[in-house]
């Protein structure tokens, strides 16, 4: 198939790029940058569709996607792809159509290091990926989003997630009640799991927690910080501290601090 206007189908994948319903309704979502799309395809995502710029020639990496990922091609003139890749300068080589996996908590593997961290109501995509960034490098087990929130398949969260989303599982839900019956599933069948929410007010520094068991951290979100419910959920609240003129962090941010400070707990352990 070749697209050379902005027809029907180019107008489906830039809705991809814009529209959270269309994505939802589809359950797919456009995948831009070498890092995502390889790691897409390396942990096995279902990719639907691979888009392919018009240009001269494909570079090596670009031609092993191609050869080896048996969905349907779509040569896309250079302008259309320009467009599709965000970028005002050089159009992309290769975009990916992926389908989005199931928002299922058995997605996360319940080990004996089960570390995981719900974001409650972030409001900024940008957060979610930089957070699902932490995540992945600190030894996190898996991402949870929980109620009304920014979309972990918004384009500017896959971006700012440089390929990690695809690297543990990222899993949406309603609300923190889901989370909790999960957490208590998991105690039912003998895994000891802590939930920690993080506050700048908590009684507890974040150094003084154990956090070398299985713990979900509970992260609030950009303005009002964690919900009343998940507060009173917490088997503990911790807090990191801070100096200077900062009244608080970036949620991201002290996320990351949190995870960075269990993987040291559990390197001494």
């Amino acid at each position: 198939m070749r697209i050379s206007t902005r027809n029907a189908t180019f107008q489906q994948w830039q809705a991809l790029l814009t529209n959270r319903s269309k994505r939802q309704h589809t359950g797919e979502f456009l995948v831009q940058g070498v890092r995502p799309v390889s790691l897409a395809v390396e942990r096995g995502w279902e990719i639907r569709a691979l888009l392919v710029g018009d240009g001269p020639g494909l570079s090596r990496w670009a031609r092993e996607v191609v050869e080896t990922v048996g969905a349907p091609r779509a040569v896309v003139a250079a302008e259309l792809m320009r467009e599709l890749g965000g970028k005002d300068e050089d159009a992309p080589e290769l975009l990916a159509v992926v389908a989005m996996p199931p928002d299922e908590l058995r997605r996360i593997t319940p080990t004996a290091n089960l570390l995981v961290v719900a974001f409650d109501r972030p409001i900024t995509p940008g957060n979610i990926g930089t957070l699902v960034r932490s995540a992945d490098a600190f030894g996190a087990s898996g991402v949870i989003v929980t109620g009304h929130a920014a979309d972990p398949y918004d384009p500017r969260a896959v971006r700012a997630s440089t390929g990690s989303l695809f690297a543990l599982p990222v899993v949406r839900v309603p609300s923190h009640r889901e989370v909790l019956d999960w957490a208590g599933g998991l105690r039912a069948d003998g895994v000891p799991v802590q939930v920690v929410g993080t506050d700048e007010r908590g009684p507890v520094e974040i150094a003084e927690q154990d956090l070398t068991g299985p713990t979900v951290l509970a992260v609030g979100n950009e303005t009002h910080g964690l919900s009343a419910a998940w507060r009173e959920a917490c088997d503990r609240m911790v807090r990191i501290p801070i100096t200077g003129a900062a009244s608080s962090l970036n949620a991201a941010s002290a996320a990351s601090i949190a995870l960075y400070e269990a993987a040291r707990q559990r390197r001494l352990v």
